[in-house]
């Protein structure tokens, strides 16, 4: 039973919340007061479901296409796939099962929503090769992390709005920023079997990308705020985030693998202070 728990990644919650909490966003962003929260539990209930279904999916697919590459680096050798423990047919098929359940939760939202969903899902499937081709997986992930923010969104609201690009750009830095941090870790292992991400494309300049997309972040986060006509509350929660990223940055020491996976669990309080802030609109 361990095997498929380190498998799906189930032992490890981080990634769970990182994926969930941007659909939170759009969902919230779609609300008008404290009561469509209850007037829409079932949704809610089912974007979390959905987050840890797919977020477990796409660790499967993941290690499918890395099966071969994680055997070389220190801290992914003894995953399931690569150490032997699961073999490729049985890994596929769990796949396929968790795809069942996720296309089932998104054929229950409306069609705007599906519709995005099919679209992210081929995001989701090239995400893992990315890694392969260009030295920003990192920003496709984020593309794809985050669209939860869009679908959350529409499955409320039935529409697109501009502003909800915005948070969603949001989503897209601050993933930048911090899975340039998580890269950080395995630096070394990948330049050695020639893997590409953005901690090896800035290199010591990390720190500085990182600080800029986590300003690009709080912009996104501003101007949403301003087409969505928030009041000051926003605002001020806000600083809240600003003060997280300023600690995390503060904190920072890309050549330490330790304190880079600390630094990057710490961003689902950032996620979580975001939704805090968007809660506050509601009152």
């Amino acid at each position: 039973m361990q095997k498929y728990i380190h498998l799906l990644r189930l032992h490890q919650p981080n990634g769970f919340m990182l994926l969930m909490l941007p659909c939170f966003w759009g969902i919230i962003a779609a609300f008008s007061s404290f009561k469509d929260i209850h007037n829409n539990l079932l949704t809610i209930i089912l974007f979390a479901i959905g987050s840890v279904v797919m977020r477990s999916a796409g660790c499967v697919i993941n290690d499918i296409f890395d099966k071969d590459l994680d055997k070389h680096v220190s801290r992914t050798s003894k995953r399931p796939l690569a150490s032997g423990a699961i073999s490729t047919i049985e890994a596929i098929t769990i796949f396929c099962l968790l795809c069942l359940v996720g296309l089932a939760i998104l054929l229950s939202l409306n069609k705007t929503a599906i519709m995005i969903g099919f679209i992210s899902f081929f995001l989701f499937i090239l995400y893992p090769l990315m890694k392969r081709i260009t030295y920003w997986p990192q920003l496709f992930l984020g593309l794809t992390f985050n669209i939860g923010v869009i679908i959350g969104y529409v499955s409320i609201n039935g529409n697109i709005s501009l502003s909800i690009f915005f948070l969603y750009l949001a989503g897209i830095f601050w993933t930048l920023g911090y899975d340039t941090i998580y890269a950080h870790q395995d630096r070394e292992d990948d330049l050695r079997i020639g893997i590409k991400s953005t901690a090896i494309l800035f290199g010591d300049n990390s720190k500085l990308w990182i600080s800029s997309f986590y300003l690009l972040m709080i912009i996104c986060l501003l101007i949403f705020g301003q087409l969505s006509d928030f009041k000051y509350l926003y605002y001020t929660s806000l600083l809240l985030v600003g003060f997280h990223l300023l600690f995390q940055l503060f904190k920072l020491d890309i050549y330490n693998s330790e304190v880079c996976l600390e630094i990057f669990k710490s961003n689902r309080y950032t996620g979580a202070l975001i939704m805090f802030s968007l809660l506050l609109t509601l009152i």
